[in-house]
């Protein structure tokens, strides 16, 4: 026990060790207060759809040779969510067929720029360091933490400010409109949030992984608790923890920091699920 703690005080004792720490907490808790609002929307997959879309505007910046990729990554992250919210109003494209459409378009033309265009010359490692998040977490800057605290806090405050526009929203889409609340306004502000947060969680655990960070809380809070908030408050804590348990795993058995979080997650939801059978058979 003692080694152990050795080895990890040893390893925290690296900046990039204590800001992917502090990230990974930062982002997993921001990701699972949305993950309940999205999954009982029925729209849990616009992260899926979003982090495709900011995979192939990051490749769009790496090409161009672009320094600060936020500048191309967030502008257009958020602006697909707002079509994404205004084409799944569309009789014509539902929500699920806009969210593919636009996710596997801009997954395609981020790999076809990334081979036409190359940045090094492994592709395949720049491709699996993007889309599975292996390596841009130890890459981490301060000033990457600061904006991660920025952009954490703003999400907080939203969610804390807006919690019964939230909640009314996402229960009852018709009763808000009648009451007078501009369900419109307000989606549109939870489409924004949530690509801000995927743009953040891609140096976390990469693309392809990012949903597991909205969905695994939310459905694993689910199988025990019923009430809004009692979700929210179990998906936070069970994000939270799952992250911070993630990345000490990643750090002890080598693993990428991504995929051992996601895998936390995905353990948590199966106890979760066994505890919900036990308690429903007595």
């Amino acid at each position: 026990m003692s080694e152990l703690i050795s080895t990890l005080q040893y390893y925290f004792s690296y900046p990039f060790v204590r800001y992917a720490m502090i990230v990974g907490l930062l982002v997993a808790l921001c990701a699972s207060l949305l993950g309940v609002t999205l999954v009982l929307k029925r729209f849990s997959f616009i992260g899926d759809g979003l982090s495709h879309v900011a995979f192939g505007a990051m490749a769009a910046a790496a090409v161009t040779g672009i320094t600060d990729r936020m500048i191309i990554i967030m502008p257009v992250t958020v602006l697909s969510a707002v079509l994404l919210l205004r084409t799944g109003k569309n009789t014509k494209i539902k929500g699920d067929a806009s969210i593919a459409m636009i996710s596997v378009s801009a997954l395609a033309i981020g790999y076809i720029l990334m081979n036409v265009f190359p940045v090094s010359s492994n592709i395949s490692a720049d491709v699996c360091g993007s889309l599975f998040g292996s390596t841009s977490i130890l890459n981490l800057k301060s000033g990457d933490v600061w904006l991660c605290f920025i952009m954490s806090a703003i999400v907080l405050i939203f969610f804390t400010l807006f919690y019964n526009k939230i909640f009314s929203v996402t229960f009852d889409e018709s009763f808000s409109k009648a009451t007078g609340i501009n369900s419109d306004l307000y989606n549109l502000m939870i489409a924004v949030v949530t690509a801000v947060i995927i743009v953040i969680a891609m140096n976390l655990v990469g693309s392809l992984l990012i949903s597991a960070l909205i969905i695994f809380p939310a459905l694993s809070a689910m199988r025990l608790f019923k009430s809004f908030k009692s979700v929210t408050i179990c998906a936070a804590i069970i994000s939270v923890v799952c992250a911070g348990l993630g990345i000490i795993l990643s750090i002890l058995l080598s693993t990428p920091v991504g995929a051992t979080i996601v895998a936390a997650d995905l353990a948590a939801f199966l106890v979760f699920s066994g505890i919900s059978t036990v308690c429903a058979r007595k």
